[in-house]
């Protein structure tokens, strides 16, 4: 259980904002962190020692400054966050398994690949064909396609709620409220300790989960821009429509960073963070070391702390590093 130490502190409140905004996604036993150039890995192993790797980000945008432009870094920030979920994921299963159920990076990349195909198939293509059928019972295409984005928000909200009930999810969503306190902890200028990182909400304005819903929304308005096309090319539009979409919630998330005291946005991200009473649970203890684990292994490929040695974890390896 988590110590009781308190009222959780304000999450978009007042705190000096940081060179670079960390950012991080709970996996499996563990939590990955991220900084500018690289991204660190912490998971709690099944003889509760601690696994830690760390790895540099090879950026195509620093090599091609327009790709860093407003609404192209949106695509190739969401492109990149995939691709290193998709490694820590697969590093996460394998470290917080027993042997015999490791998975192999085959087997991963499939599982990644159809949990993909099915989230465009259900929240993306099923929504355009059913409403499809609505052509000739909703005159108007732009409440038409108000109200499929409001059945796929509906229909978002019911799939979160449904997969939070499952335990392994559940604990997903531990360490996801252990990510969001450790890094507004060091937002704040706090102690990297759990029981000073546990004074703090579970929820955070630039969650990945606010970028869901802003995503979500959008869809309602740019989706309303094709009119009423027939139901093939309806659903070729929105799924070529993503990368514009995304780029525009990168930006509209990076504004509610960047102005966090102003009541207009603190009023715009409100639902993102409603949102994410679902998708985080209050963490114990030992999940928020494993955070601070993480989080401190991207400081020190930063070089902002000085290298660790090996019982300080419990970990049997030193941690990885490679390009990313």
């Amino acid at each position: 259980m988590a110590a009781e130490t308190g009222p959780a502190l304000d999450p978009v409140g007042p705190e000096p904002q940081p060179p670079h905004f960390y950012g991080g996604q709970a996996v499996l036993e563990g939590v990955m962190m991220r900084g500018k150039d690289h991204w660190a890995l912490a998971v709690r192993r099944p003889d509760t020692s601690i696994h830690l790797e760390a790895h540099h980000i090879d950026s195509v945008a620093n090599r091609y400054r327009v790709l860093r432009w407003p609404g192209f870094r949106g695509v190739i920030g969401l492109g990149q966050a995939l691709a290193i979920g998709v490694k820590a994921l697969t590093a996460s299963a394998n470290q917080s398994a027993e042997e015999e159920a490791k998975l192999t990076r085959g087997q991963m990349a499939f599982s990644m690949t159809l949990a993909l195909v099915l989230f465009i198939g259900l929240f993306v293509v099923g929504p355009a064909v059913l409403f499809s059928f609505f052509r000739r019972t909703v005159d108007s295409s732009i409440l038409r396609n108000v109200l499929e984005g409001l059945f796929r928000v509906a229909l978002f909200l019911g799939y979160l709620a449904l997969i939070g009930r499952m335990k392994d999810i559940r604990r997903v969503f531990q360490y996801h409220g252990a990510e969001h306190k450790t890094i507004a902890a060091f937002e704040h200028g706090e102690p990297l300790v759990p029981e000073r990182v546990d004074r703090f909400s579970t929820l955070h304005v630039r969650c990945g989960t606010n970028f869901l819903l802003i995503v979500m929304i959008l869809t309602i308005l740019v989706f309303a821009l094709f009119g009423n096309p027939p139901i093939l090319w309806a659903i070729l539009s929105r799924i070529v429509a993503i990368p514009v979409i995304a780029g525009i919630a990168y930006e509209l998330l990076r504004l509610g960073a960047k102005y966090t005291h102003s009541p207009v946005m603190r009023f715009l991200m409100a639902p993102g963070l409603w949102l994410q009473k679902i998708t985080t649970r209050p963490p114990s203890d030992d999940q928020i070391e494993v955070a601070i684990a993480s989080f401190q292994e991207v400081l020190r490929a930063e070089g902002k702390l000085p290298p660790r040695t090996l019982d300080e974890t419990g970990a049997a390896q030193e941690p990885a590093t490679s390009d990313s």
